[in-house]
């Protein structure tokens, strides 16, 4: 019953988020609206979970089935998944780079895109995709001569390094640190890109990325097991009364 709430939350998030938050700039940054896959993941969930729900209560097979087949075919697409972002890390890493350089684009479009990024940069300690220059990608922080704005070759203060006792962040830190080399930046900002960054952390952290990956699986593979127990005892049940 708590997965049903919890399903129906995220398809009402996906609602809310599409017909309010859905701007152009979140679509285009996005492989598909982030809005559609709540939904989807909402409904595909409920769906799911109804199945295992009704067909547990009321001892019907063809649910039980279907209930076991729909996890099953989650988890298959989990793994697979997960298997081939292992060995084509490279196209993963591709893909991501383009996701974040259309964030980088977009970071003054839209006010959840720029959480998003400085939440990113500020968790991770870095700037940009690559390194800090990448934020020239941007029509604000672009570095060429011909660019009229204030925060030209500048930086989010996202990417800076707080001071000892800083109790008011200082969100002009960044400005001009473009123009700098890599050995000057990093007195004022993480000069290190963000793709660096997350291998290292993910290295670093492996215990706790195969903890949530059993975390993951664990309940989908118990949930696969249970229901084909139970609708072994059903059928078992069934020829003893025939």
């Amino acid at each position: 019953m708590d997965r049903q709430v919890f399903s129906l939350l995220i398809v009402a998030i996906g609602v809310y988020a599409k017909v309010q938050k859905a701007t152009d700039a979140v679509r285009d940054t996005f492989l598909i609206d982030p809005a559609v896959f709540l939904i989807v993941v909402g409904v595909v969930m409920f769906f799911i979970t109804f199945c295992g729900c009704i067909g547990a209560l009321r001892e019907n097979i063809r649910l039980l089935k279907i209930f076991s087949f729909s996890l099953t075919l989650v988890f298959l697409t989990q793994m697979v998944i997960a298997i081939l972002g292992f060995f084509y890390s490279d196209q993963t890493r591709d893909a991501l780079g383009k996701f974040v350089k259309k964030a980088i684009v977009h970071y003054r479009d839209d006010l959840d895109l720029q959480n998003l990024m400085d939440y990113i940069q500020k968790e991770f300690k870095c700037c940009g995709w690559n390194n800090y220059t990448d934020w020239s990608w941007n029509l604000y922080f672009n570095c060429t001569p011909s660019n009229p704005s204030t925060e030209r070759c500048a930086v989010p203060f996202s990417c800076c390094t707080p001071l000892p006792g800083e109790t008011v962040i200082n969100t002009m830190c960044g400005f001009g640190v473009q123009t700098q080399n890599h050995l000057d930046t990093t007195k004022s900002i993480y000069p290190v890109g963000c793709a660096d960054r997350a291998v290292i952390w993910i290295e670093s952290h492996l215990l706790l990325v195969g903890a949530l990956t059993l975390g993951l699986a664990l309940p989908q593979i118990v949930g696969i097991v249970l229901s084909l127990i139970l609708i072994s005892e059903i059928q078992k049940e069934i020829g003893s009364i025939m």
